[in-house]
């Protein structure tokens, strides 16, 4: 293992990328390289193994997105690379971000492939060939064993959030598809933590690699990080009530480390008033599909998730993460905070300690290298009721498959009698779905405009869905 070059360039356009990349780049407003795409472009173009260990929102993506552009041929119509993510979610934003980046290269195709959707039609497209596909481990296994998926002309494999996909139980599903692959290939391998097992997976499947590490530490100017003791497990409601209530956050994410605590939170805070929902692995894919878009879209205040859950969550602004119970892991804790206080925003971080996680504590004391002080939770605030979401959602039973866009749904929304454009928040296209997000004032009028009238010239059904 190696060390990059520590002279990192810091602007895209001093790499020596495709000259139609730079120019789409150069569109898209990407000018300054993060440090993750400055340390690890530079060994990528080159064709190196790296790998990354950074933080959710680091800019990872775009660092092997476009490390895997760069040497893509678009006159060879195969597999040329395969990127794995631990989840649905996260792999659908991987390959908008690809797409996104590879605008400006003709005839690209880029293949998403996942569980939880229809596997015939995913048959269907890849009959008709793909030059990069994104997936989740157990739906790619399932192609290649069924024959559908030829991994043999991989030349880049990109395993994101490596960490999550072995707490997932993937290592045997992992080992089927890396027998499937070229030995002479290119590896980039990115985990937010670097456990002993991801460096086992490491120094089994790439060669000689580039190690590019981000710090993990947040600092104090971005984050704000607050410890709050608690008596016991029942304490965990009452005090989780309270500290929302003193930071009165528009959005928050609360961490729990079992789908029963998930749940359970998530419904002693409806009680209370708040608009909460609950996201873990049991759900079914289009109530996760429906949770995640009511989230994003402003239409609920706080998601109460676990960790595999939360990962891939694409929300741009999150002003408030807290951990119901301490991760027993510390590196997992460190990439919880790194929810918040992204792209430059300010963010806090809340965290309740009873006298039986002392011992996570001191383990997180060790790899902070500070000291932790706990706090109380601070009273309730006088005559505190929780703030409604400023945003509903429309579920409109219809999506890709229909043929239906953005567009189509916002002129459906605001035609003659309809609701202001200014009104429509968020747009979701799912395969046999839309989520739109209104203004809640607006809501019922919106979806009588839905109801009387047509999409594509087609009646769909529509209603409103919320907490």
């Amino acid at each position: 293992m190696t060390t990059p070059d520590t002279n990192h360039p810091h602007d895209f356009q001093s790499l020596p990328l495709q000259q139609a990349l730079l120019q789409n780049l150069k569109d898209l407003g990407y000018t300054r390289l993060t440090e993750i795409q400055a340390a690890a472009l530079p060994a990528m173009v080159e064709g190196r193994d790296v790998i990354g260990q950074a933080k959710t929102g680091s800019g990872k993506t775009v660092a092997f997105g476009l490390g895997l552009l760069h040497k893509l041929r678009v006159d060879r119509f195969r597999v040329q690379s395969l990127v794995l993510c631990p989840t649905r979610e996260l792999a659908d934003q991987v390959a908008r971000e690809l797409r996104k980046l590879a605008r400006a290269i003709h005839n690209i195709k880029i293949l998403t492939l996942c569980g939880g959707m229809p596997f015939g039609p995913q048959i269907g497209s890849l009959k008709h060939g793909a030059h990069i596909v994104v997936g989740t481990p157990g739906r790619i296994e399932d192609h290649l064993r069924k024959g559908n998926l030829d991994l043999s002309n991989v030349e880049t494999l990109v395993l994101d959030e490596a960490d999550r996909m072995l707490d997932m139980g993937f290592q045997a599903v992992l080992d089927q598809i890396l027998a499937e692959l070229p030995k002479e290939r290119q590896t980039l391998l990115f985990s937010a933590t670097y456990p002993k097992t991801i460096d086992a997976l490491a120094t089994r499947v790439l060669r000689d690699p580039v190690k590019v590490e981000v710090a993990a530490a947040h600092t104090k100017s971005t984050i704000e990080q607050n410890y709050y003791r608690v008596e016991n497990n029942e304490a965990r409601p009452g005090a989780l009530y309270q500290l929302l209530a003193n930071y009165d956050a528009s959005s928050a994410l609360v961490f729990c480390n079992t789908k029963k605590e998930t749940e359970e939170a998530a419904q002693a805070l409806k009680r209370a008033g708040f608009a909460a929902l609950a996201l873990h692995g049991d759900m079914e894919q289009k109530d996760r599909d429906r949770t995640l878009a009511l989230f994003a879209n402003g239409s609920a205040s706080i998601l109460v998730a676990t960790d595999v859950a939360a990962r891939g969550l694409d929300i741009e602004e999150l002003p408030v993460v807290v951990n119901y119970h301490l991760s027993r892991d510390p590196e997992v804790h460190v990439h919880r905070v790194g929810r918040t206080g992204r792209a430059g925003q300010k963010g806090v971080a809340l965290s309740m300690v009873s006298k039986k996680e002392i011992y996570k504590l001191e383990r997180l004391e060790e790899l902070m290298g500070q000291k932790i002080t706990l706090q109380d939770v601070p009273e309730l605030p006088r005559a505190f009721t929780p703030t409604r979401p400023v945003m509903s959602t429309l579920q409109i039973d219809g999506g890709k498959k229909q043929k239906v866009r953005a567009g189509d749904v916002v002129g459906a929304l605001t035609g003659d009698g309809g609701i202001d454009g200014k009104q429509i928040g968020k747009i979701q296209l799912f395969d046999f779905s839309t989520f739109v997000a209104v203004e809640r004032p607006v809501a019922k009028k919106a979806l009588k405009k839905l109801a009387d009238g047509k999409i594509k010239g087609r009646k769909f059904r529509a209603r409103i869905v919320g907490v």
